[in-house]
């Protein structure tokens, strides 16, 4: 169970120290990192590769945007599957629809609370 916890840490970890290498190393916008995140999971996913990361780490696998890029991936696949070509279009939003709608859910929410100013 411990091990559990330990392995999400690391690997989710290992994935925030990559973006900010590339943040540090690169001339890469953090919009292009964020995208290229999203992109190389729905590969990784598409290849069969990233699942077994995600078996082994959990919510350190999935958390980060390229388990969303997983998500999207996966998605699709099964969406295909069940209703052919059509499900290219809307497996995606199907499989992320929890996750997008707790983002703005969450995202209101804090805007109810916070008090919002211009940056001198």
């Amino acid at each position: 169970m411990i091990m559990d916890f330990v392995n999400a840490f690391w690997v989710g970890g290992l994935i925030c120290v990559i973006g900010q290498i590339l943040i540090d190393k690169t001339s890469l916008t953090p919009a292009r990192i964020l995208t290229a995140f999203v992109v190389a999971g729905v590969i990784l996913g598409a290849l069969g590769i990233y699942e077994p990361i995600v078996d082994f780490a959990g919510a350190g696998a999935t958390v980060p945007l390229s388990g969303f890029g997983y998500t999207i991936s996966k998605g699709i696949k099964s969406a295909v599957n069940l209703h052919g070509f059509l499900g290219i279009f809307t497996g995606a939003i199907t499989a992320a629809a929890a996750g997008i709608t707790a983002a703005l859910l969450f995202g209101f929410l804090a805007s109810l609370f916070a008090k919002s100013a211009d940056k001198a």
